[in-house]
């Protein structure tokens, strides 16, 4: 059984759910340490999910530019938004506007990935409809 997984519906989901887990996080923070848990602000976790983020950001990309479409944009769009994304681990108060601005950074560039990747297949002429 081959499975194929699209690696910018990937990104994207993984881009909602750190975007989620920081804008929903404090409102479930009071009720959080009686369960034990610390997830807000723990460094293993947020570089783990930045790591994440990283990895299948530029697996998706690097695939889309080399098998289909040889379109910069896609990148320049993700690695603006990565610079973000780090900069919110040190310049704490402006974690949110960073965030925000990494995360549709990085949604657009794979949304960006993902449609050149499509219309390059639409476009060869090896492409059986």
């Amino acid at each position: 059984m081959n499975i194929k997984i699209n690696w910018d519906s990937l990104g994207i989901i993984t881009s909602i759910l750190c975007a989620i887990h920081c804008g929903v996080l404090p409102l479930l923070l009071p009720v959080l340490p009686l369960f034990g848990v610390n997830i807000i602000h723990n460094s293993i976790f947020e570089w783990g999910m930045i790591l994440i983020a990283f990895s299948v950001g530029i697996y998706s990309l690097y695939h889309g530019y080399i098998k289909h479409h040889h379109v910069y944009s896609p990148l320049f769009f993700f690695m603006t938004g990565f610079v973000f994304l780090v900069a919110k681990q040190f310049f704490i108060e402006y974690e949110f506007l960073f965030l925000c601005l990494a995360v549709i950074l990085i949604i657009s560039a794979h949304f960006m990935n993902f449609r050149l990747s499509r219309k390059s297949k639409c476009s060869s002429p090896h492409h059986k409809h």
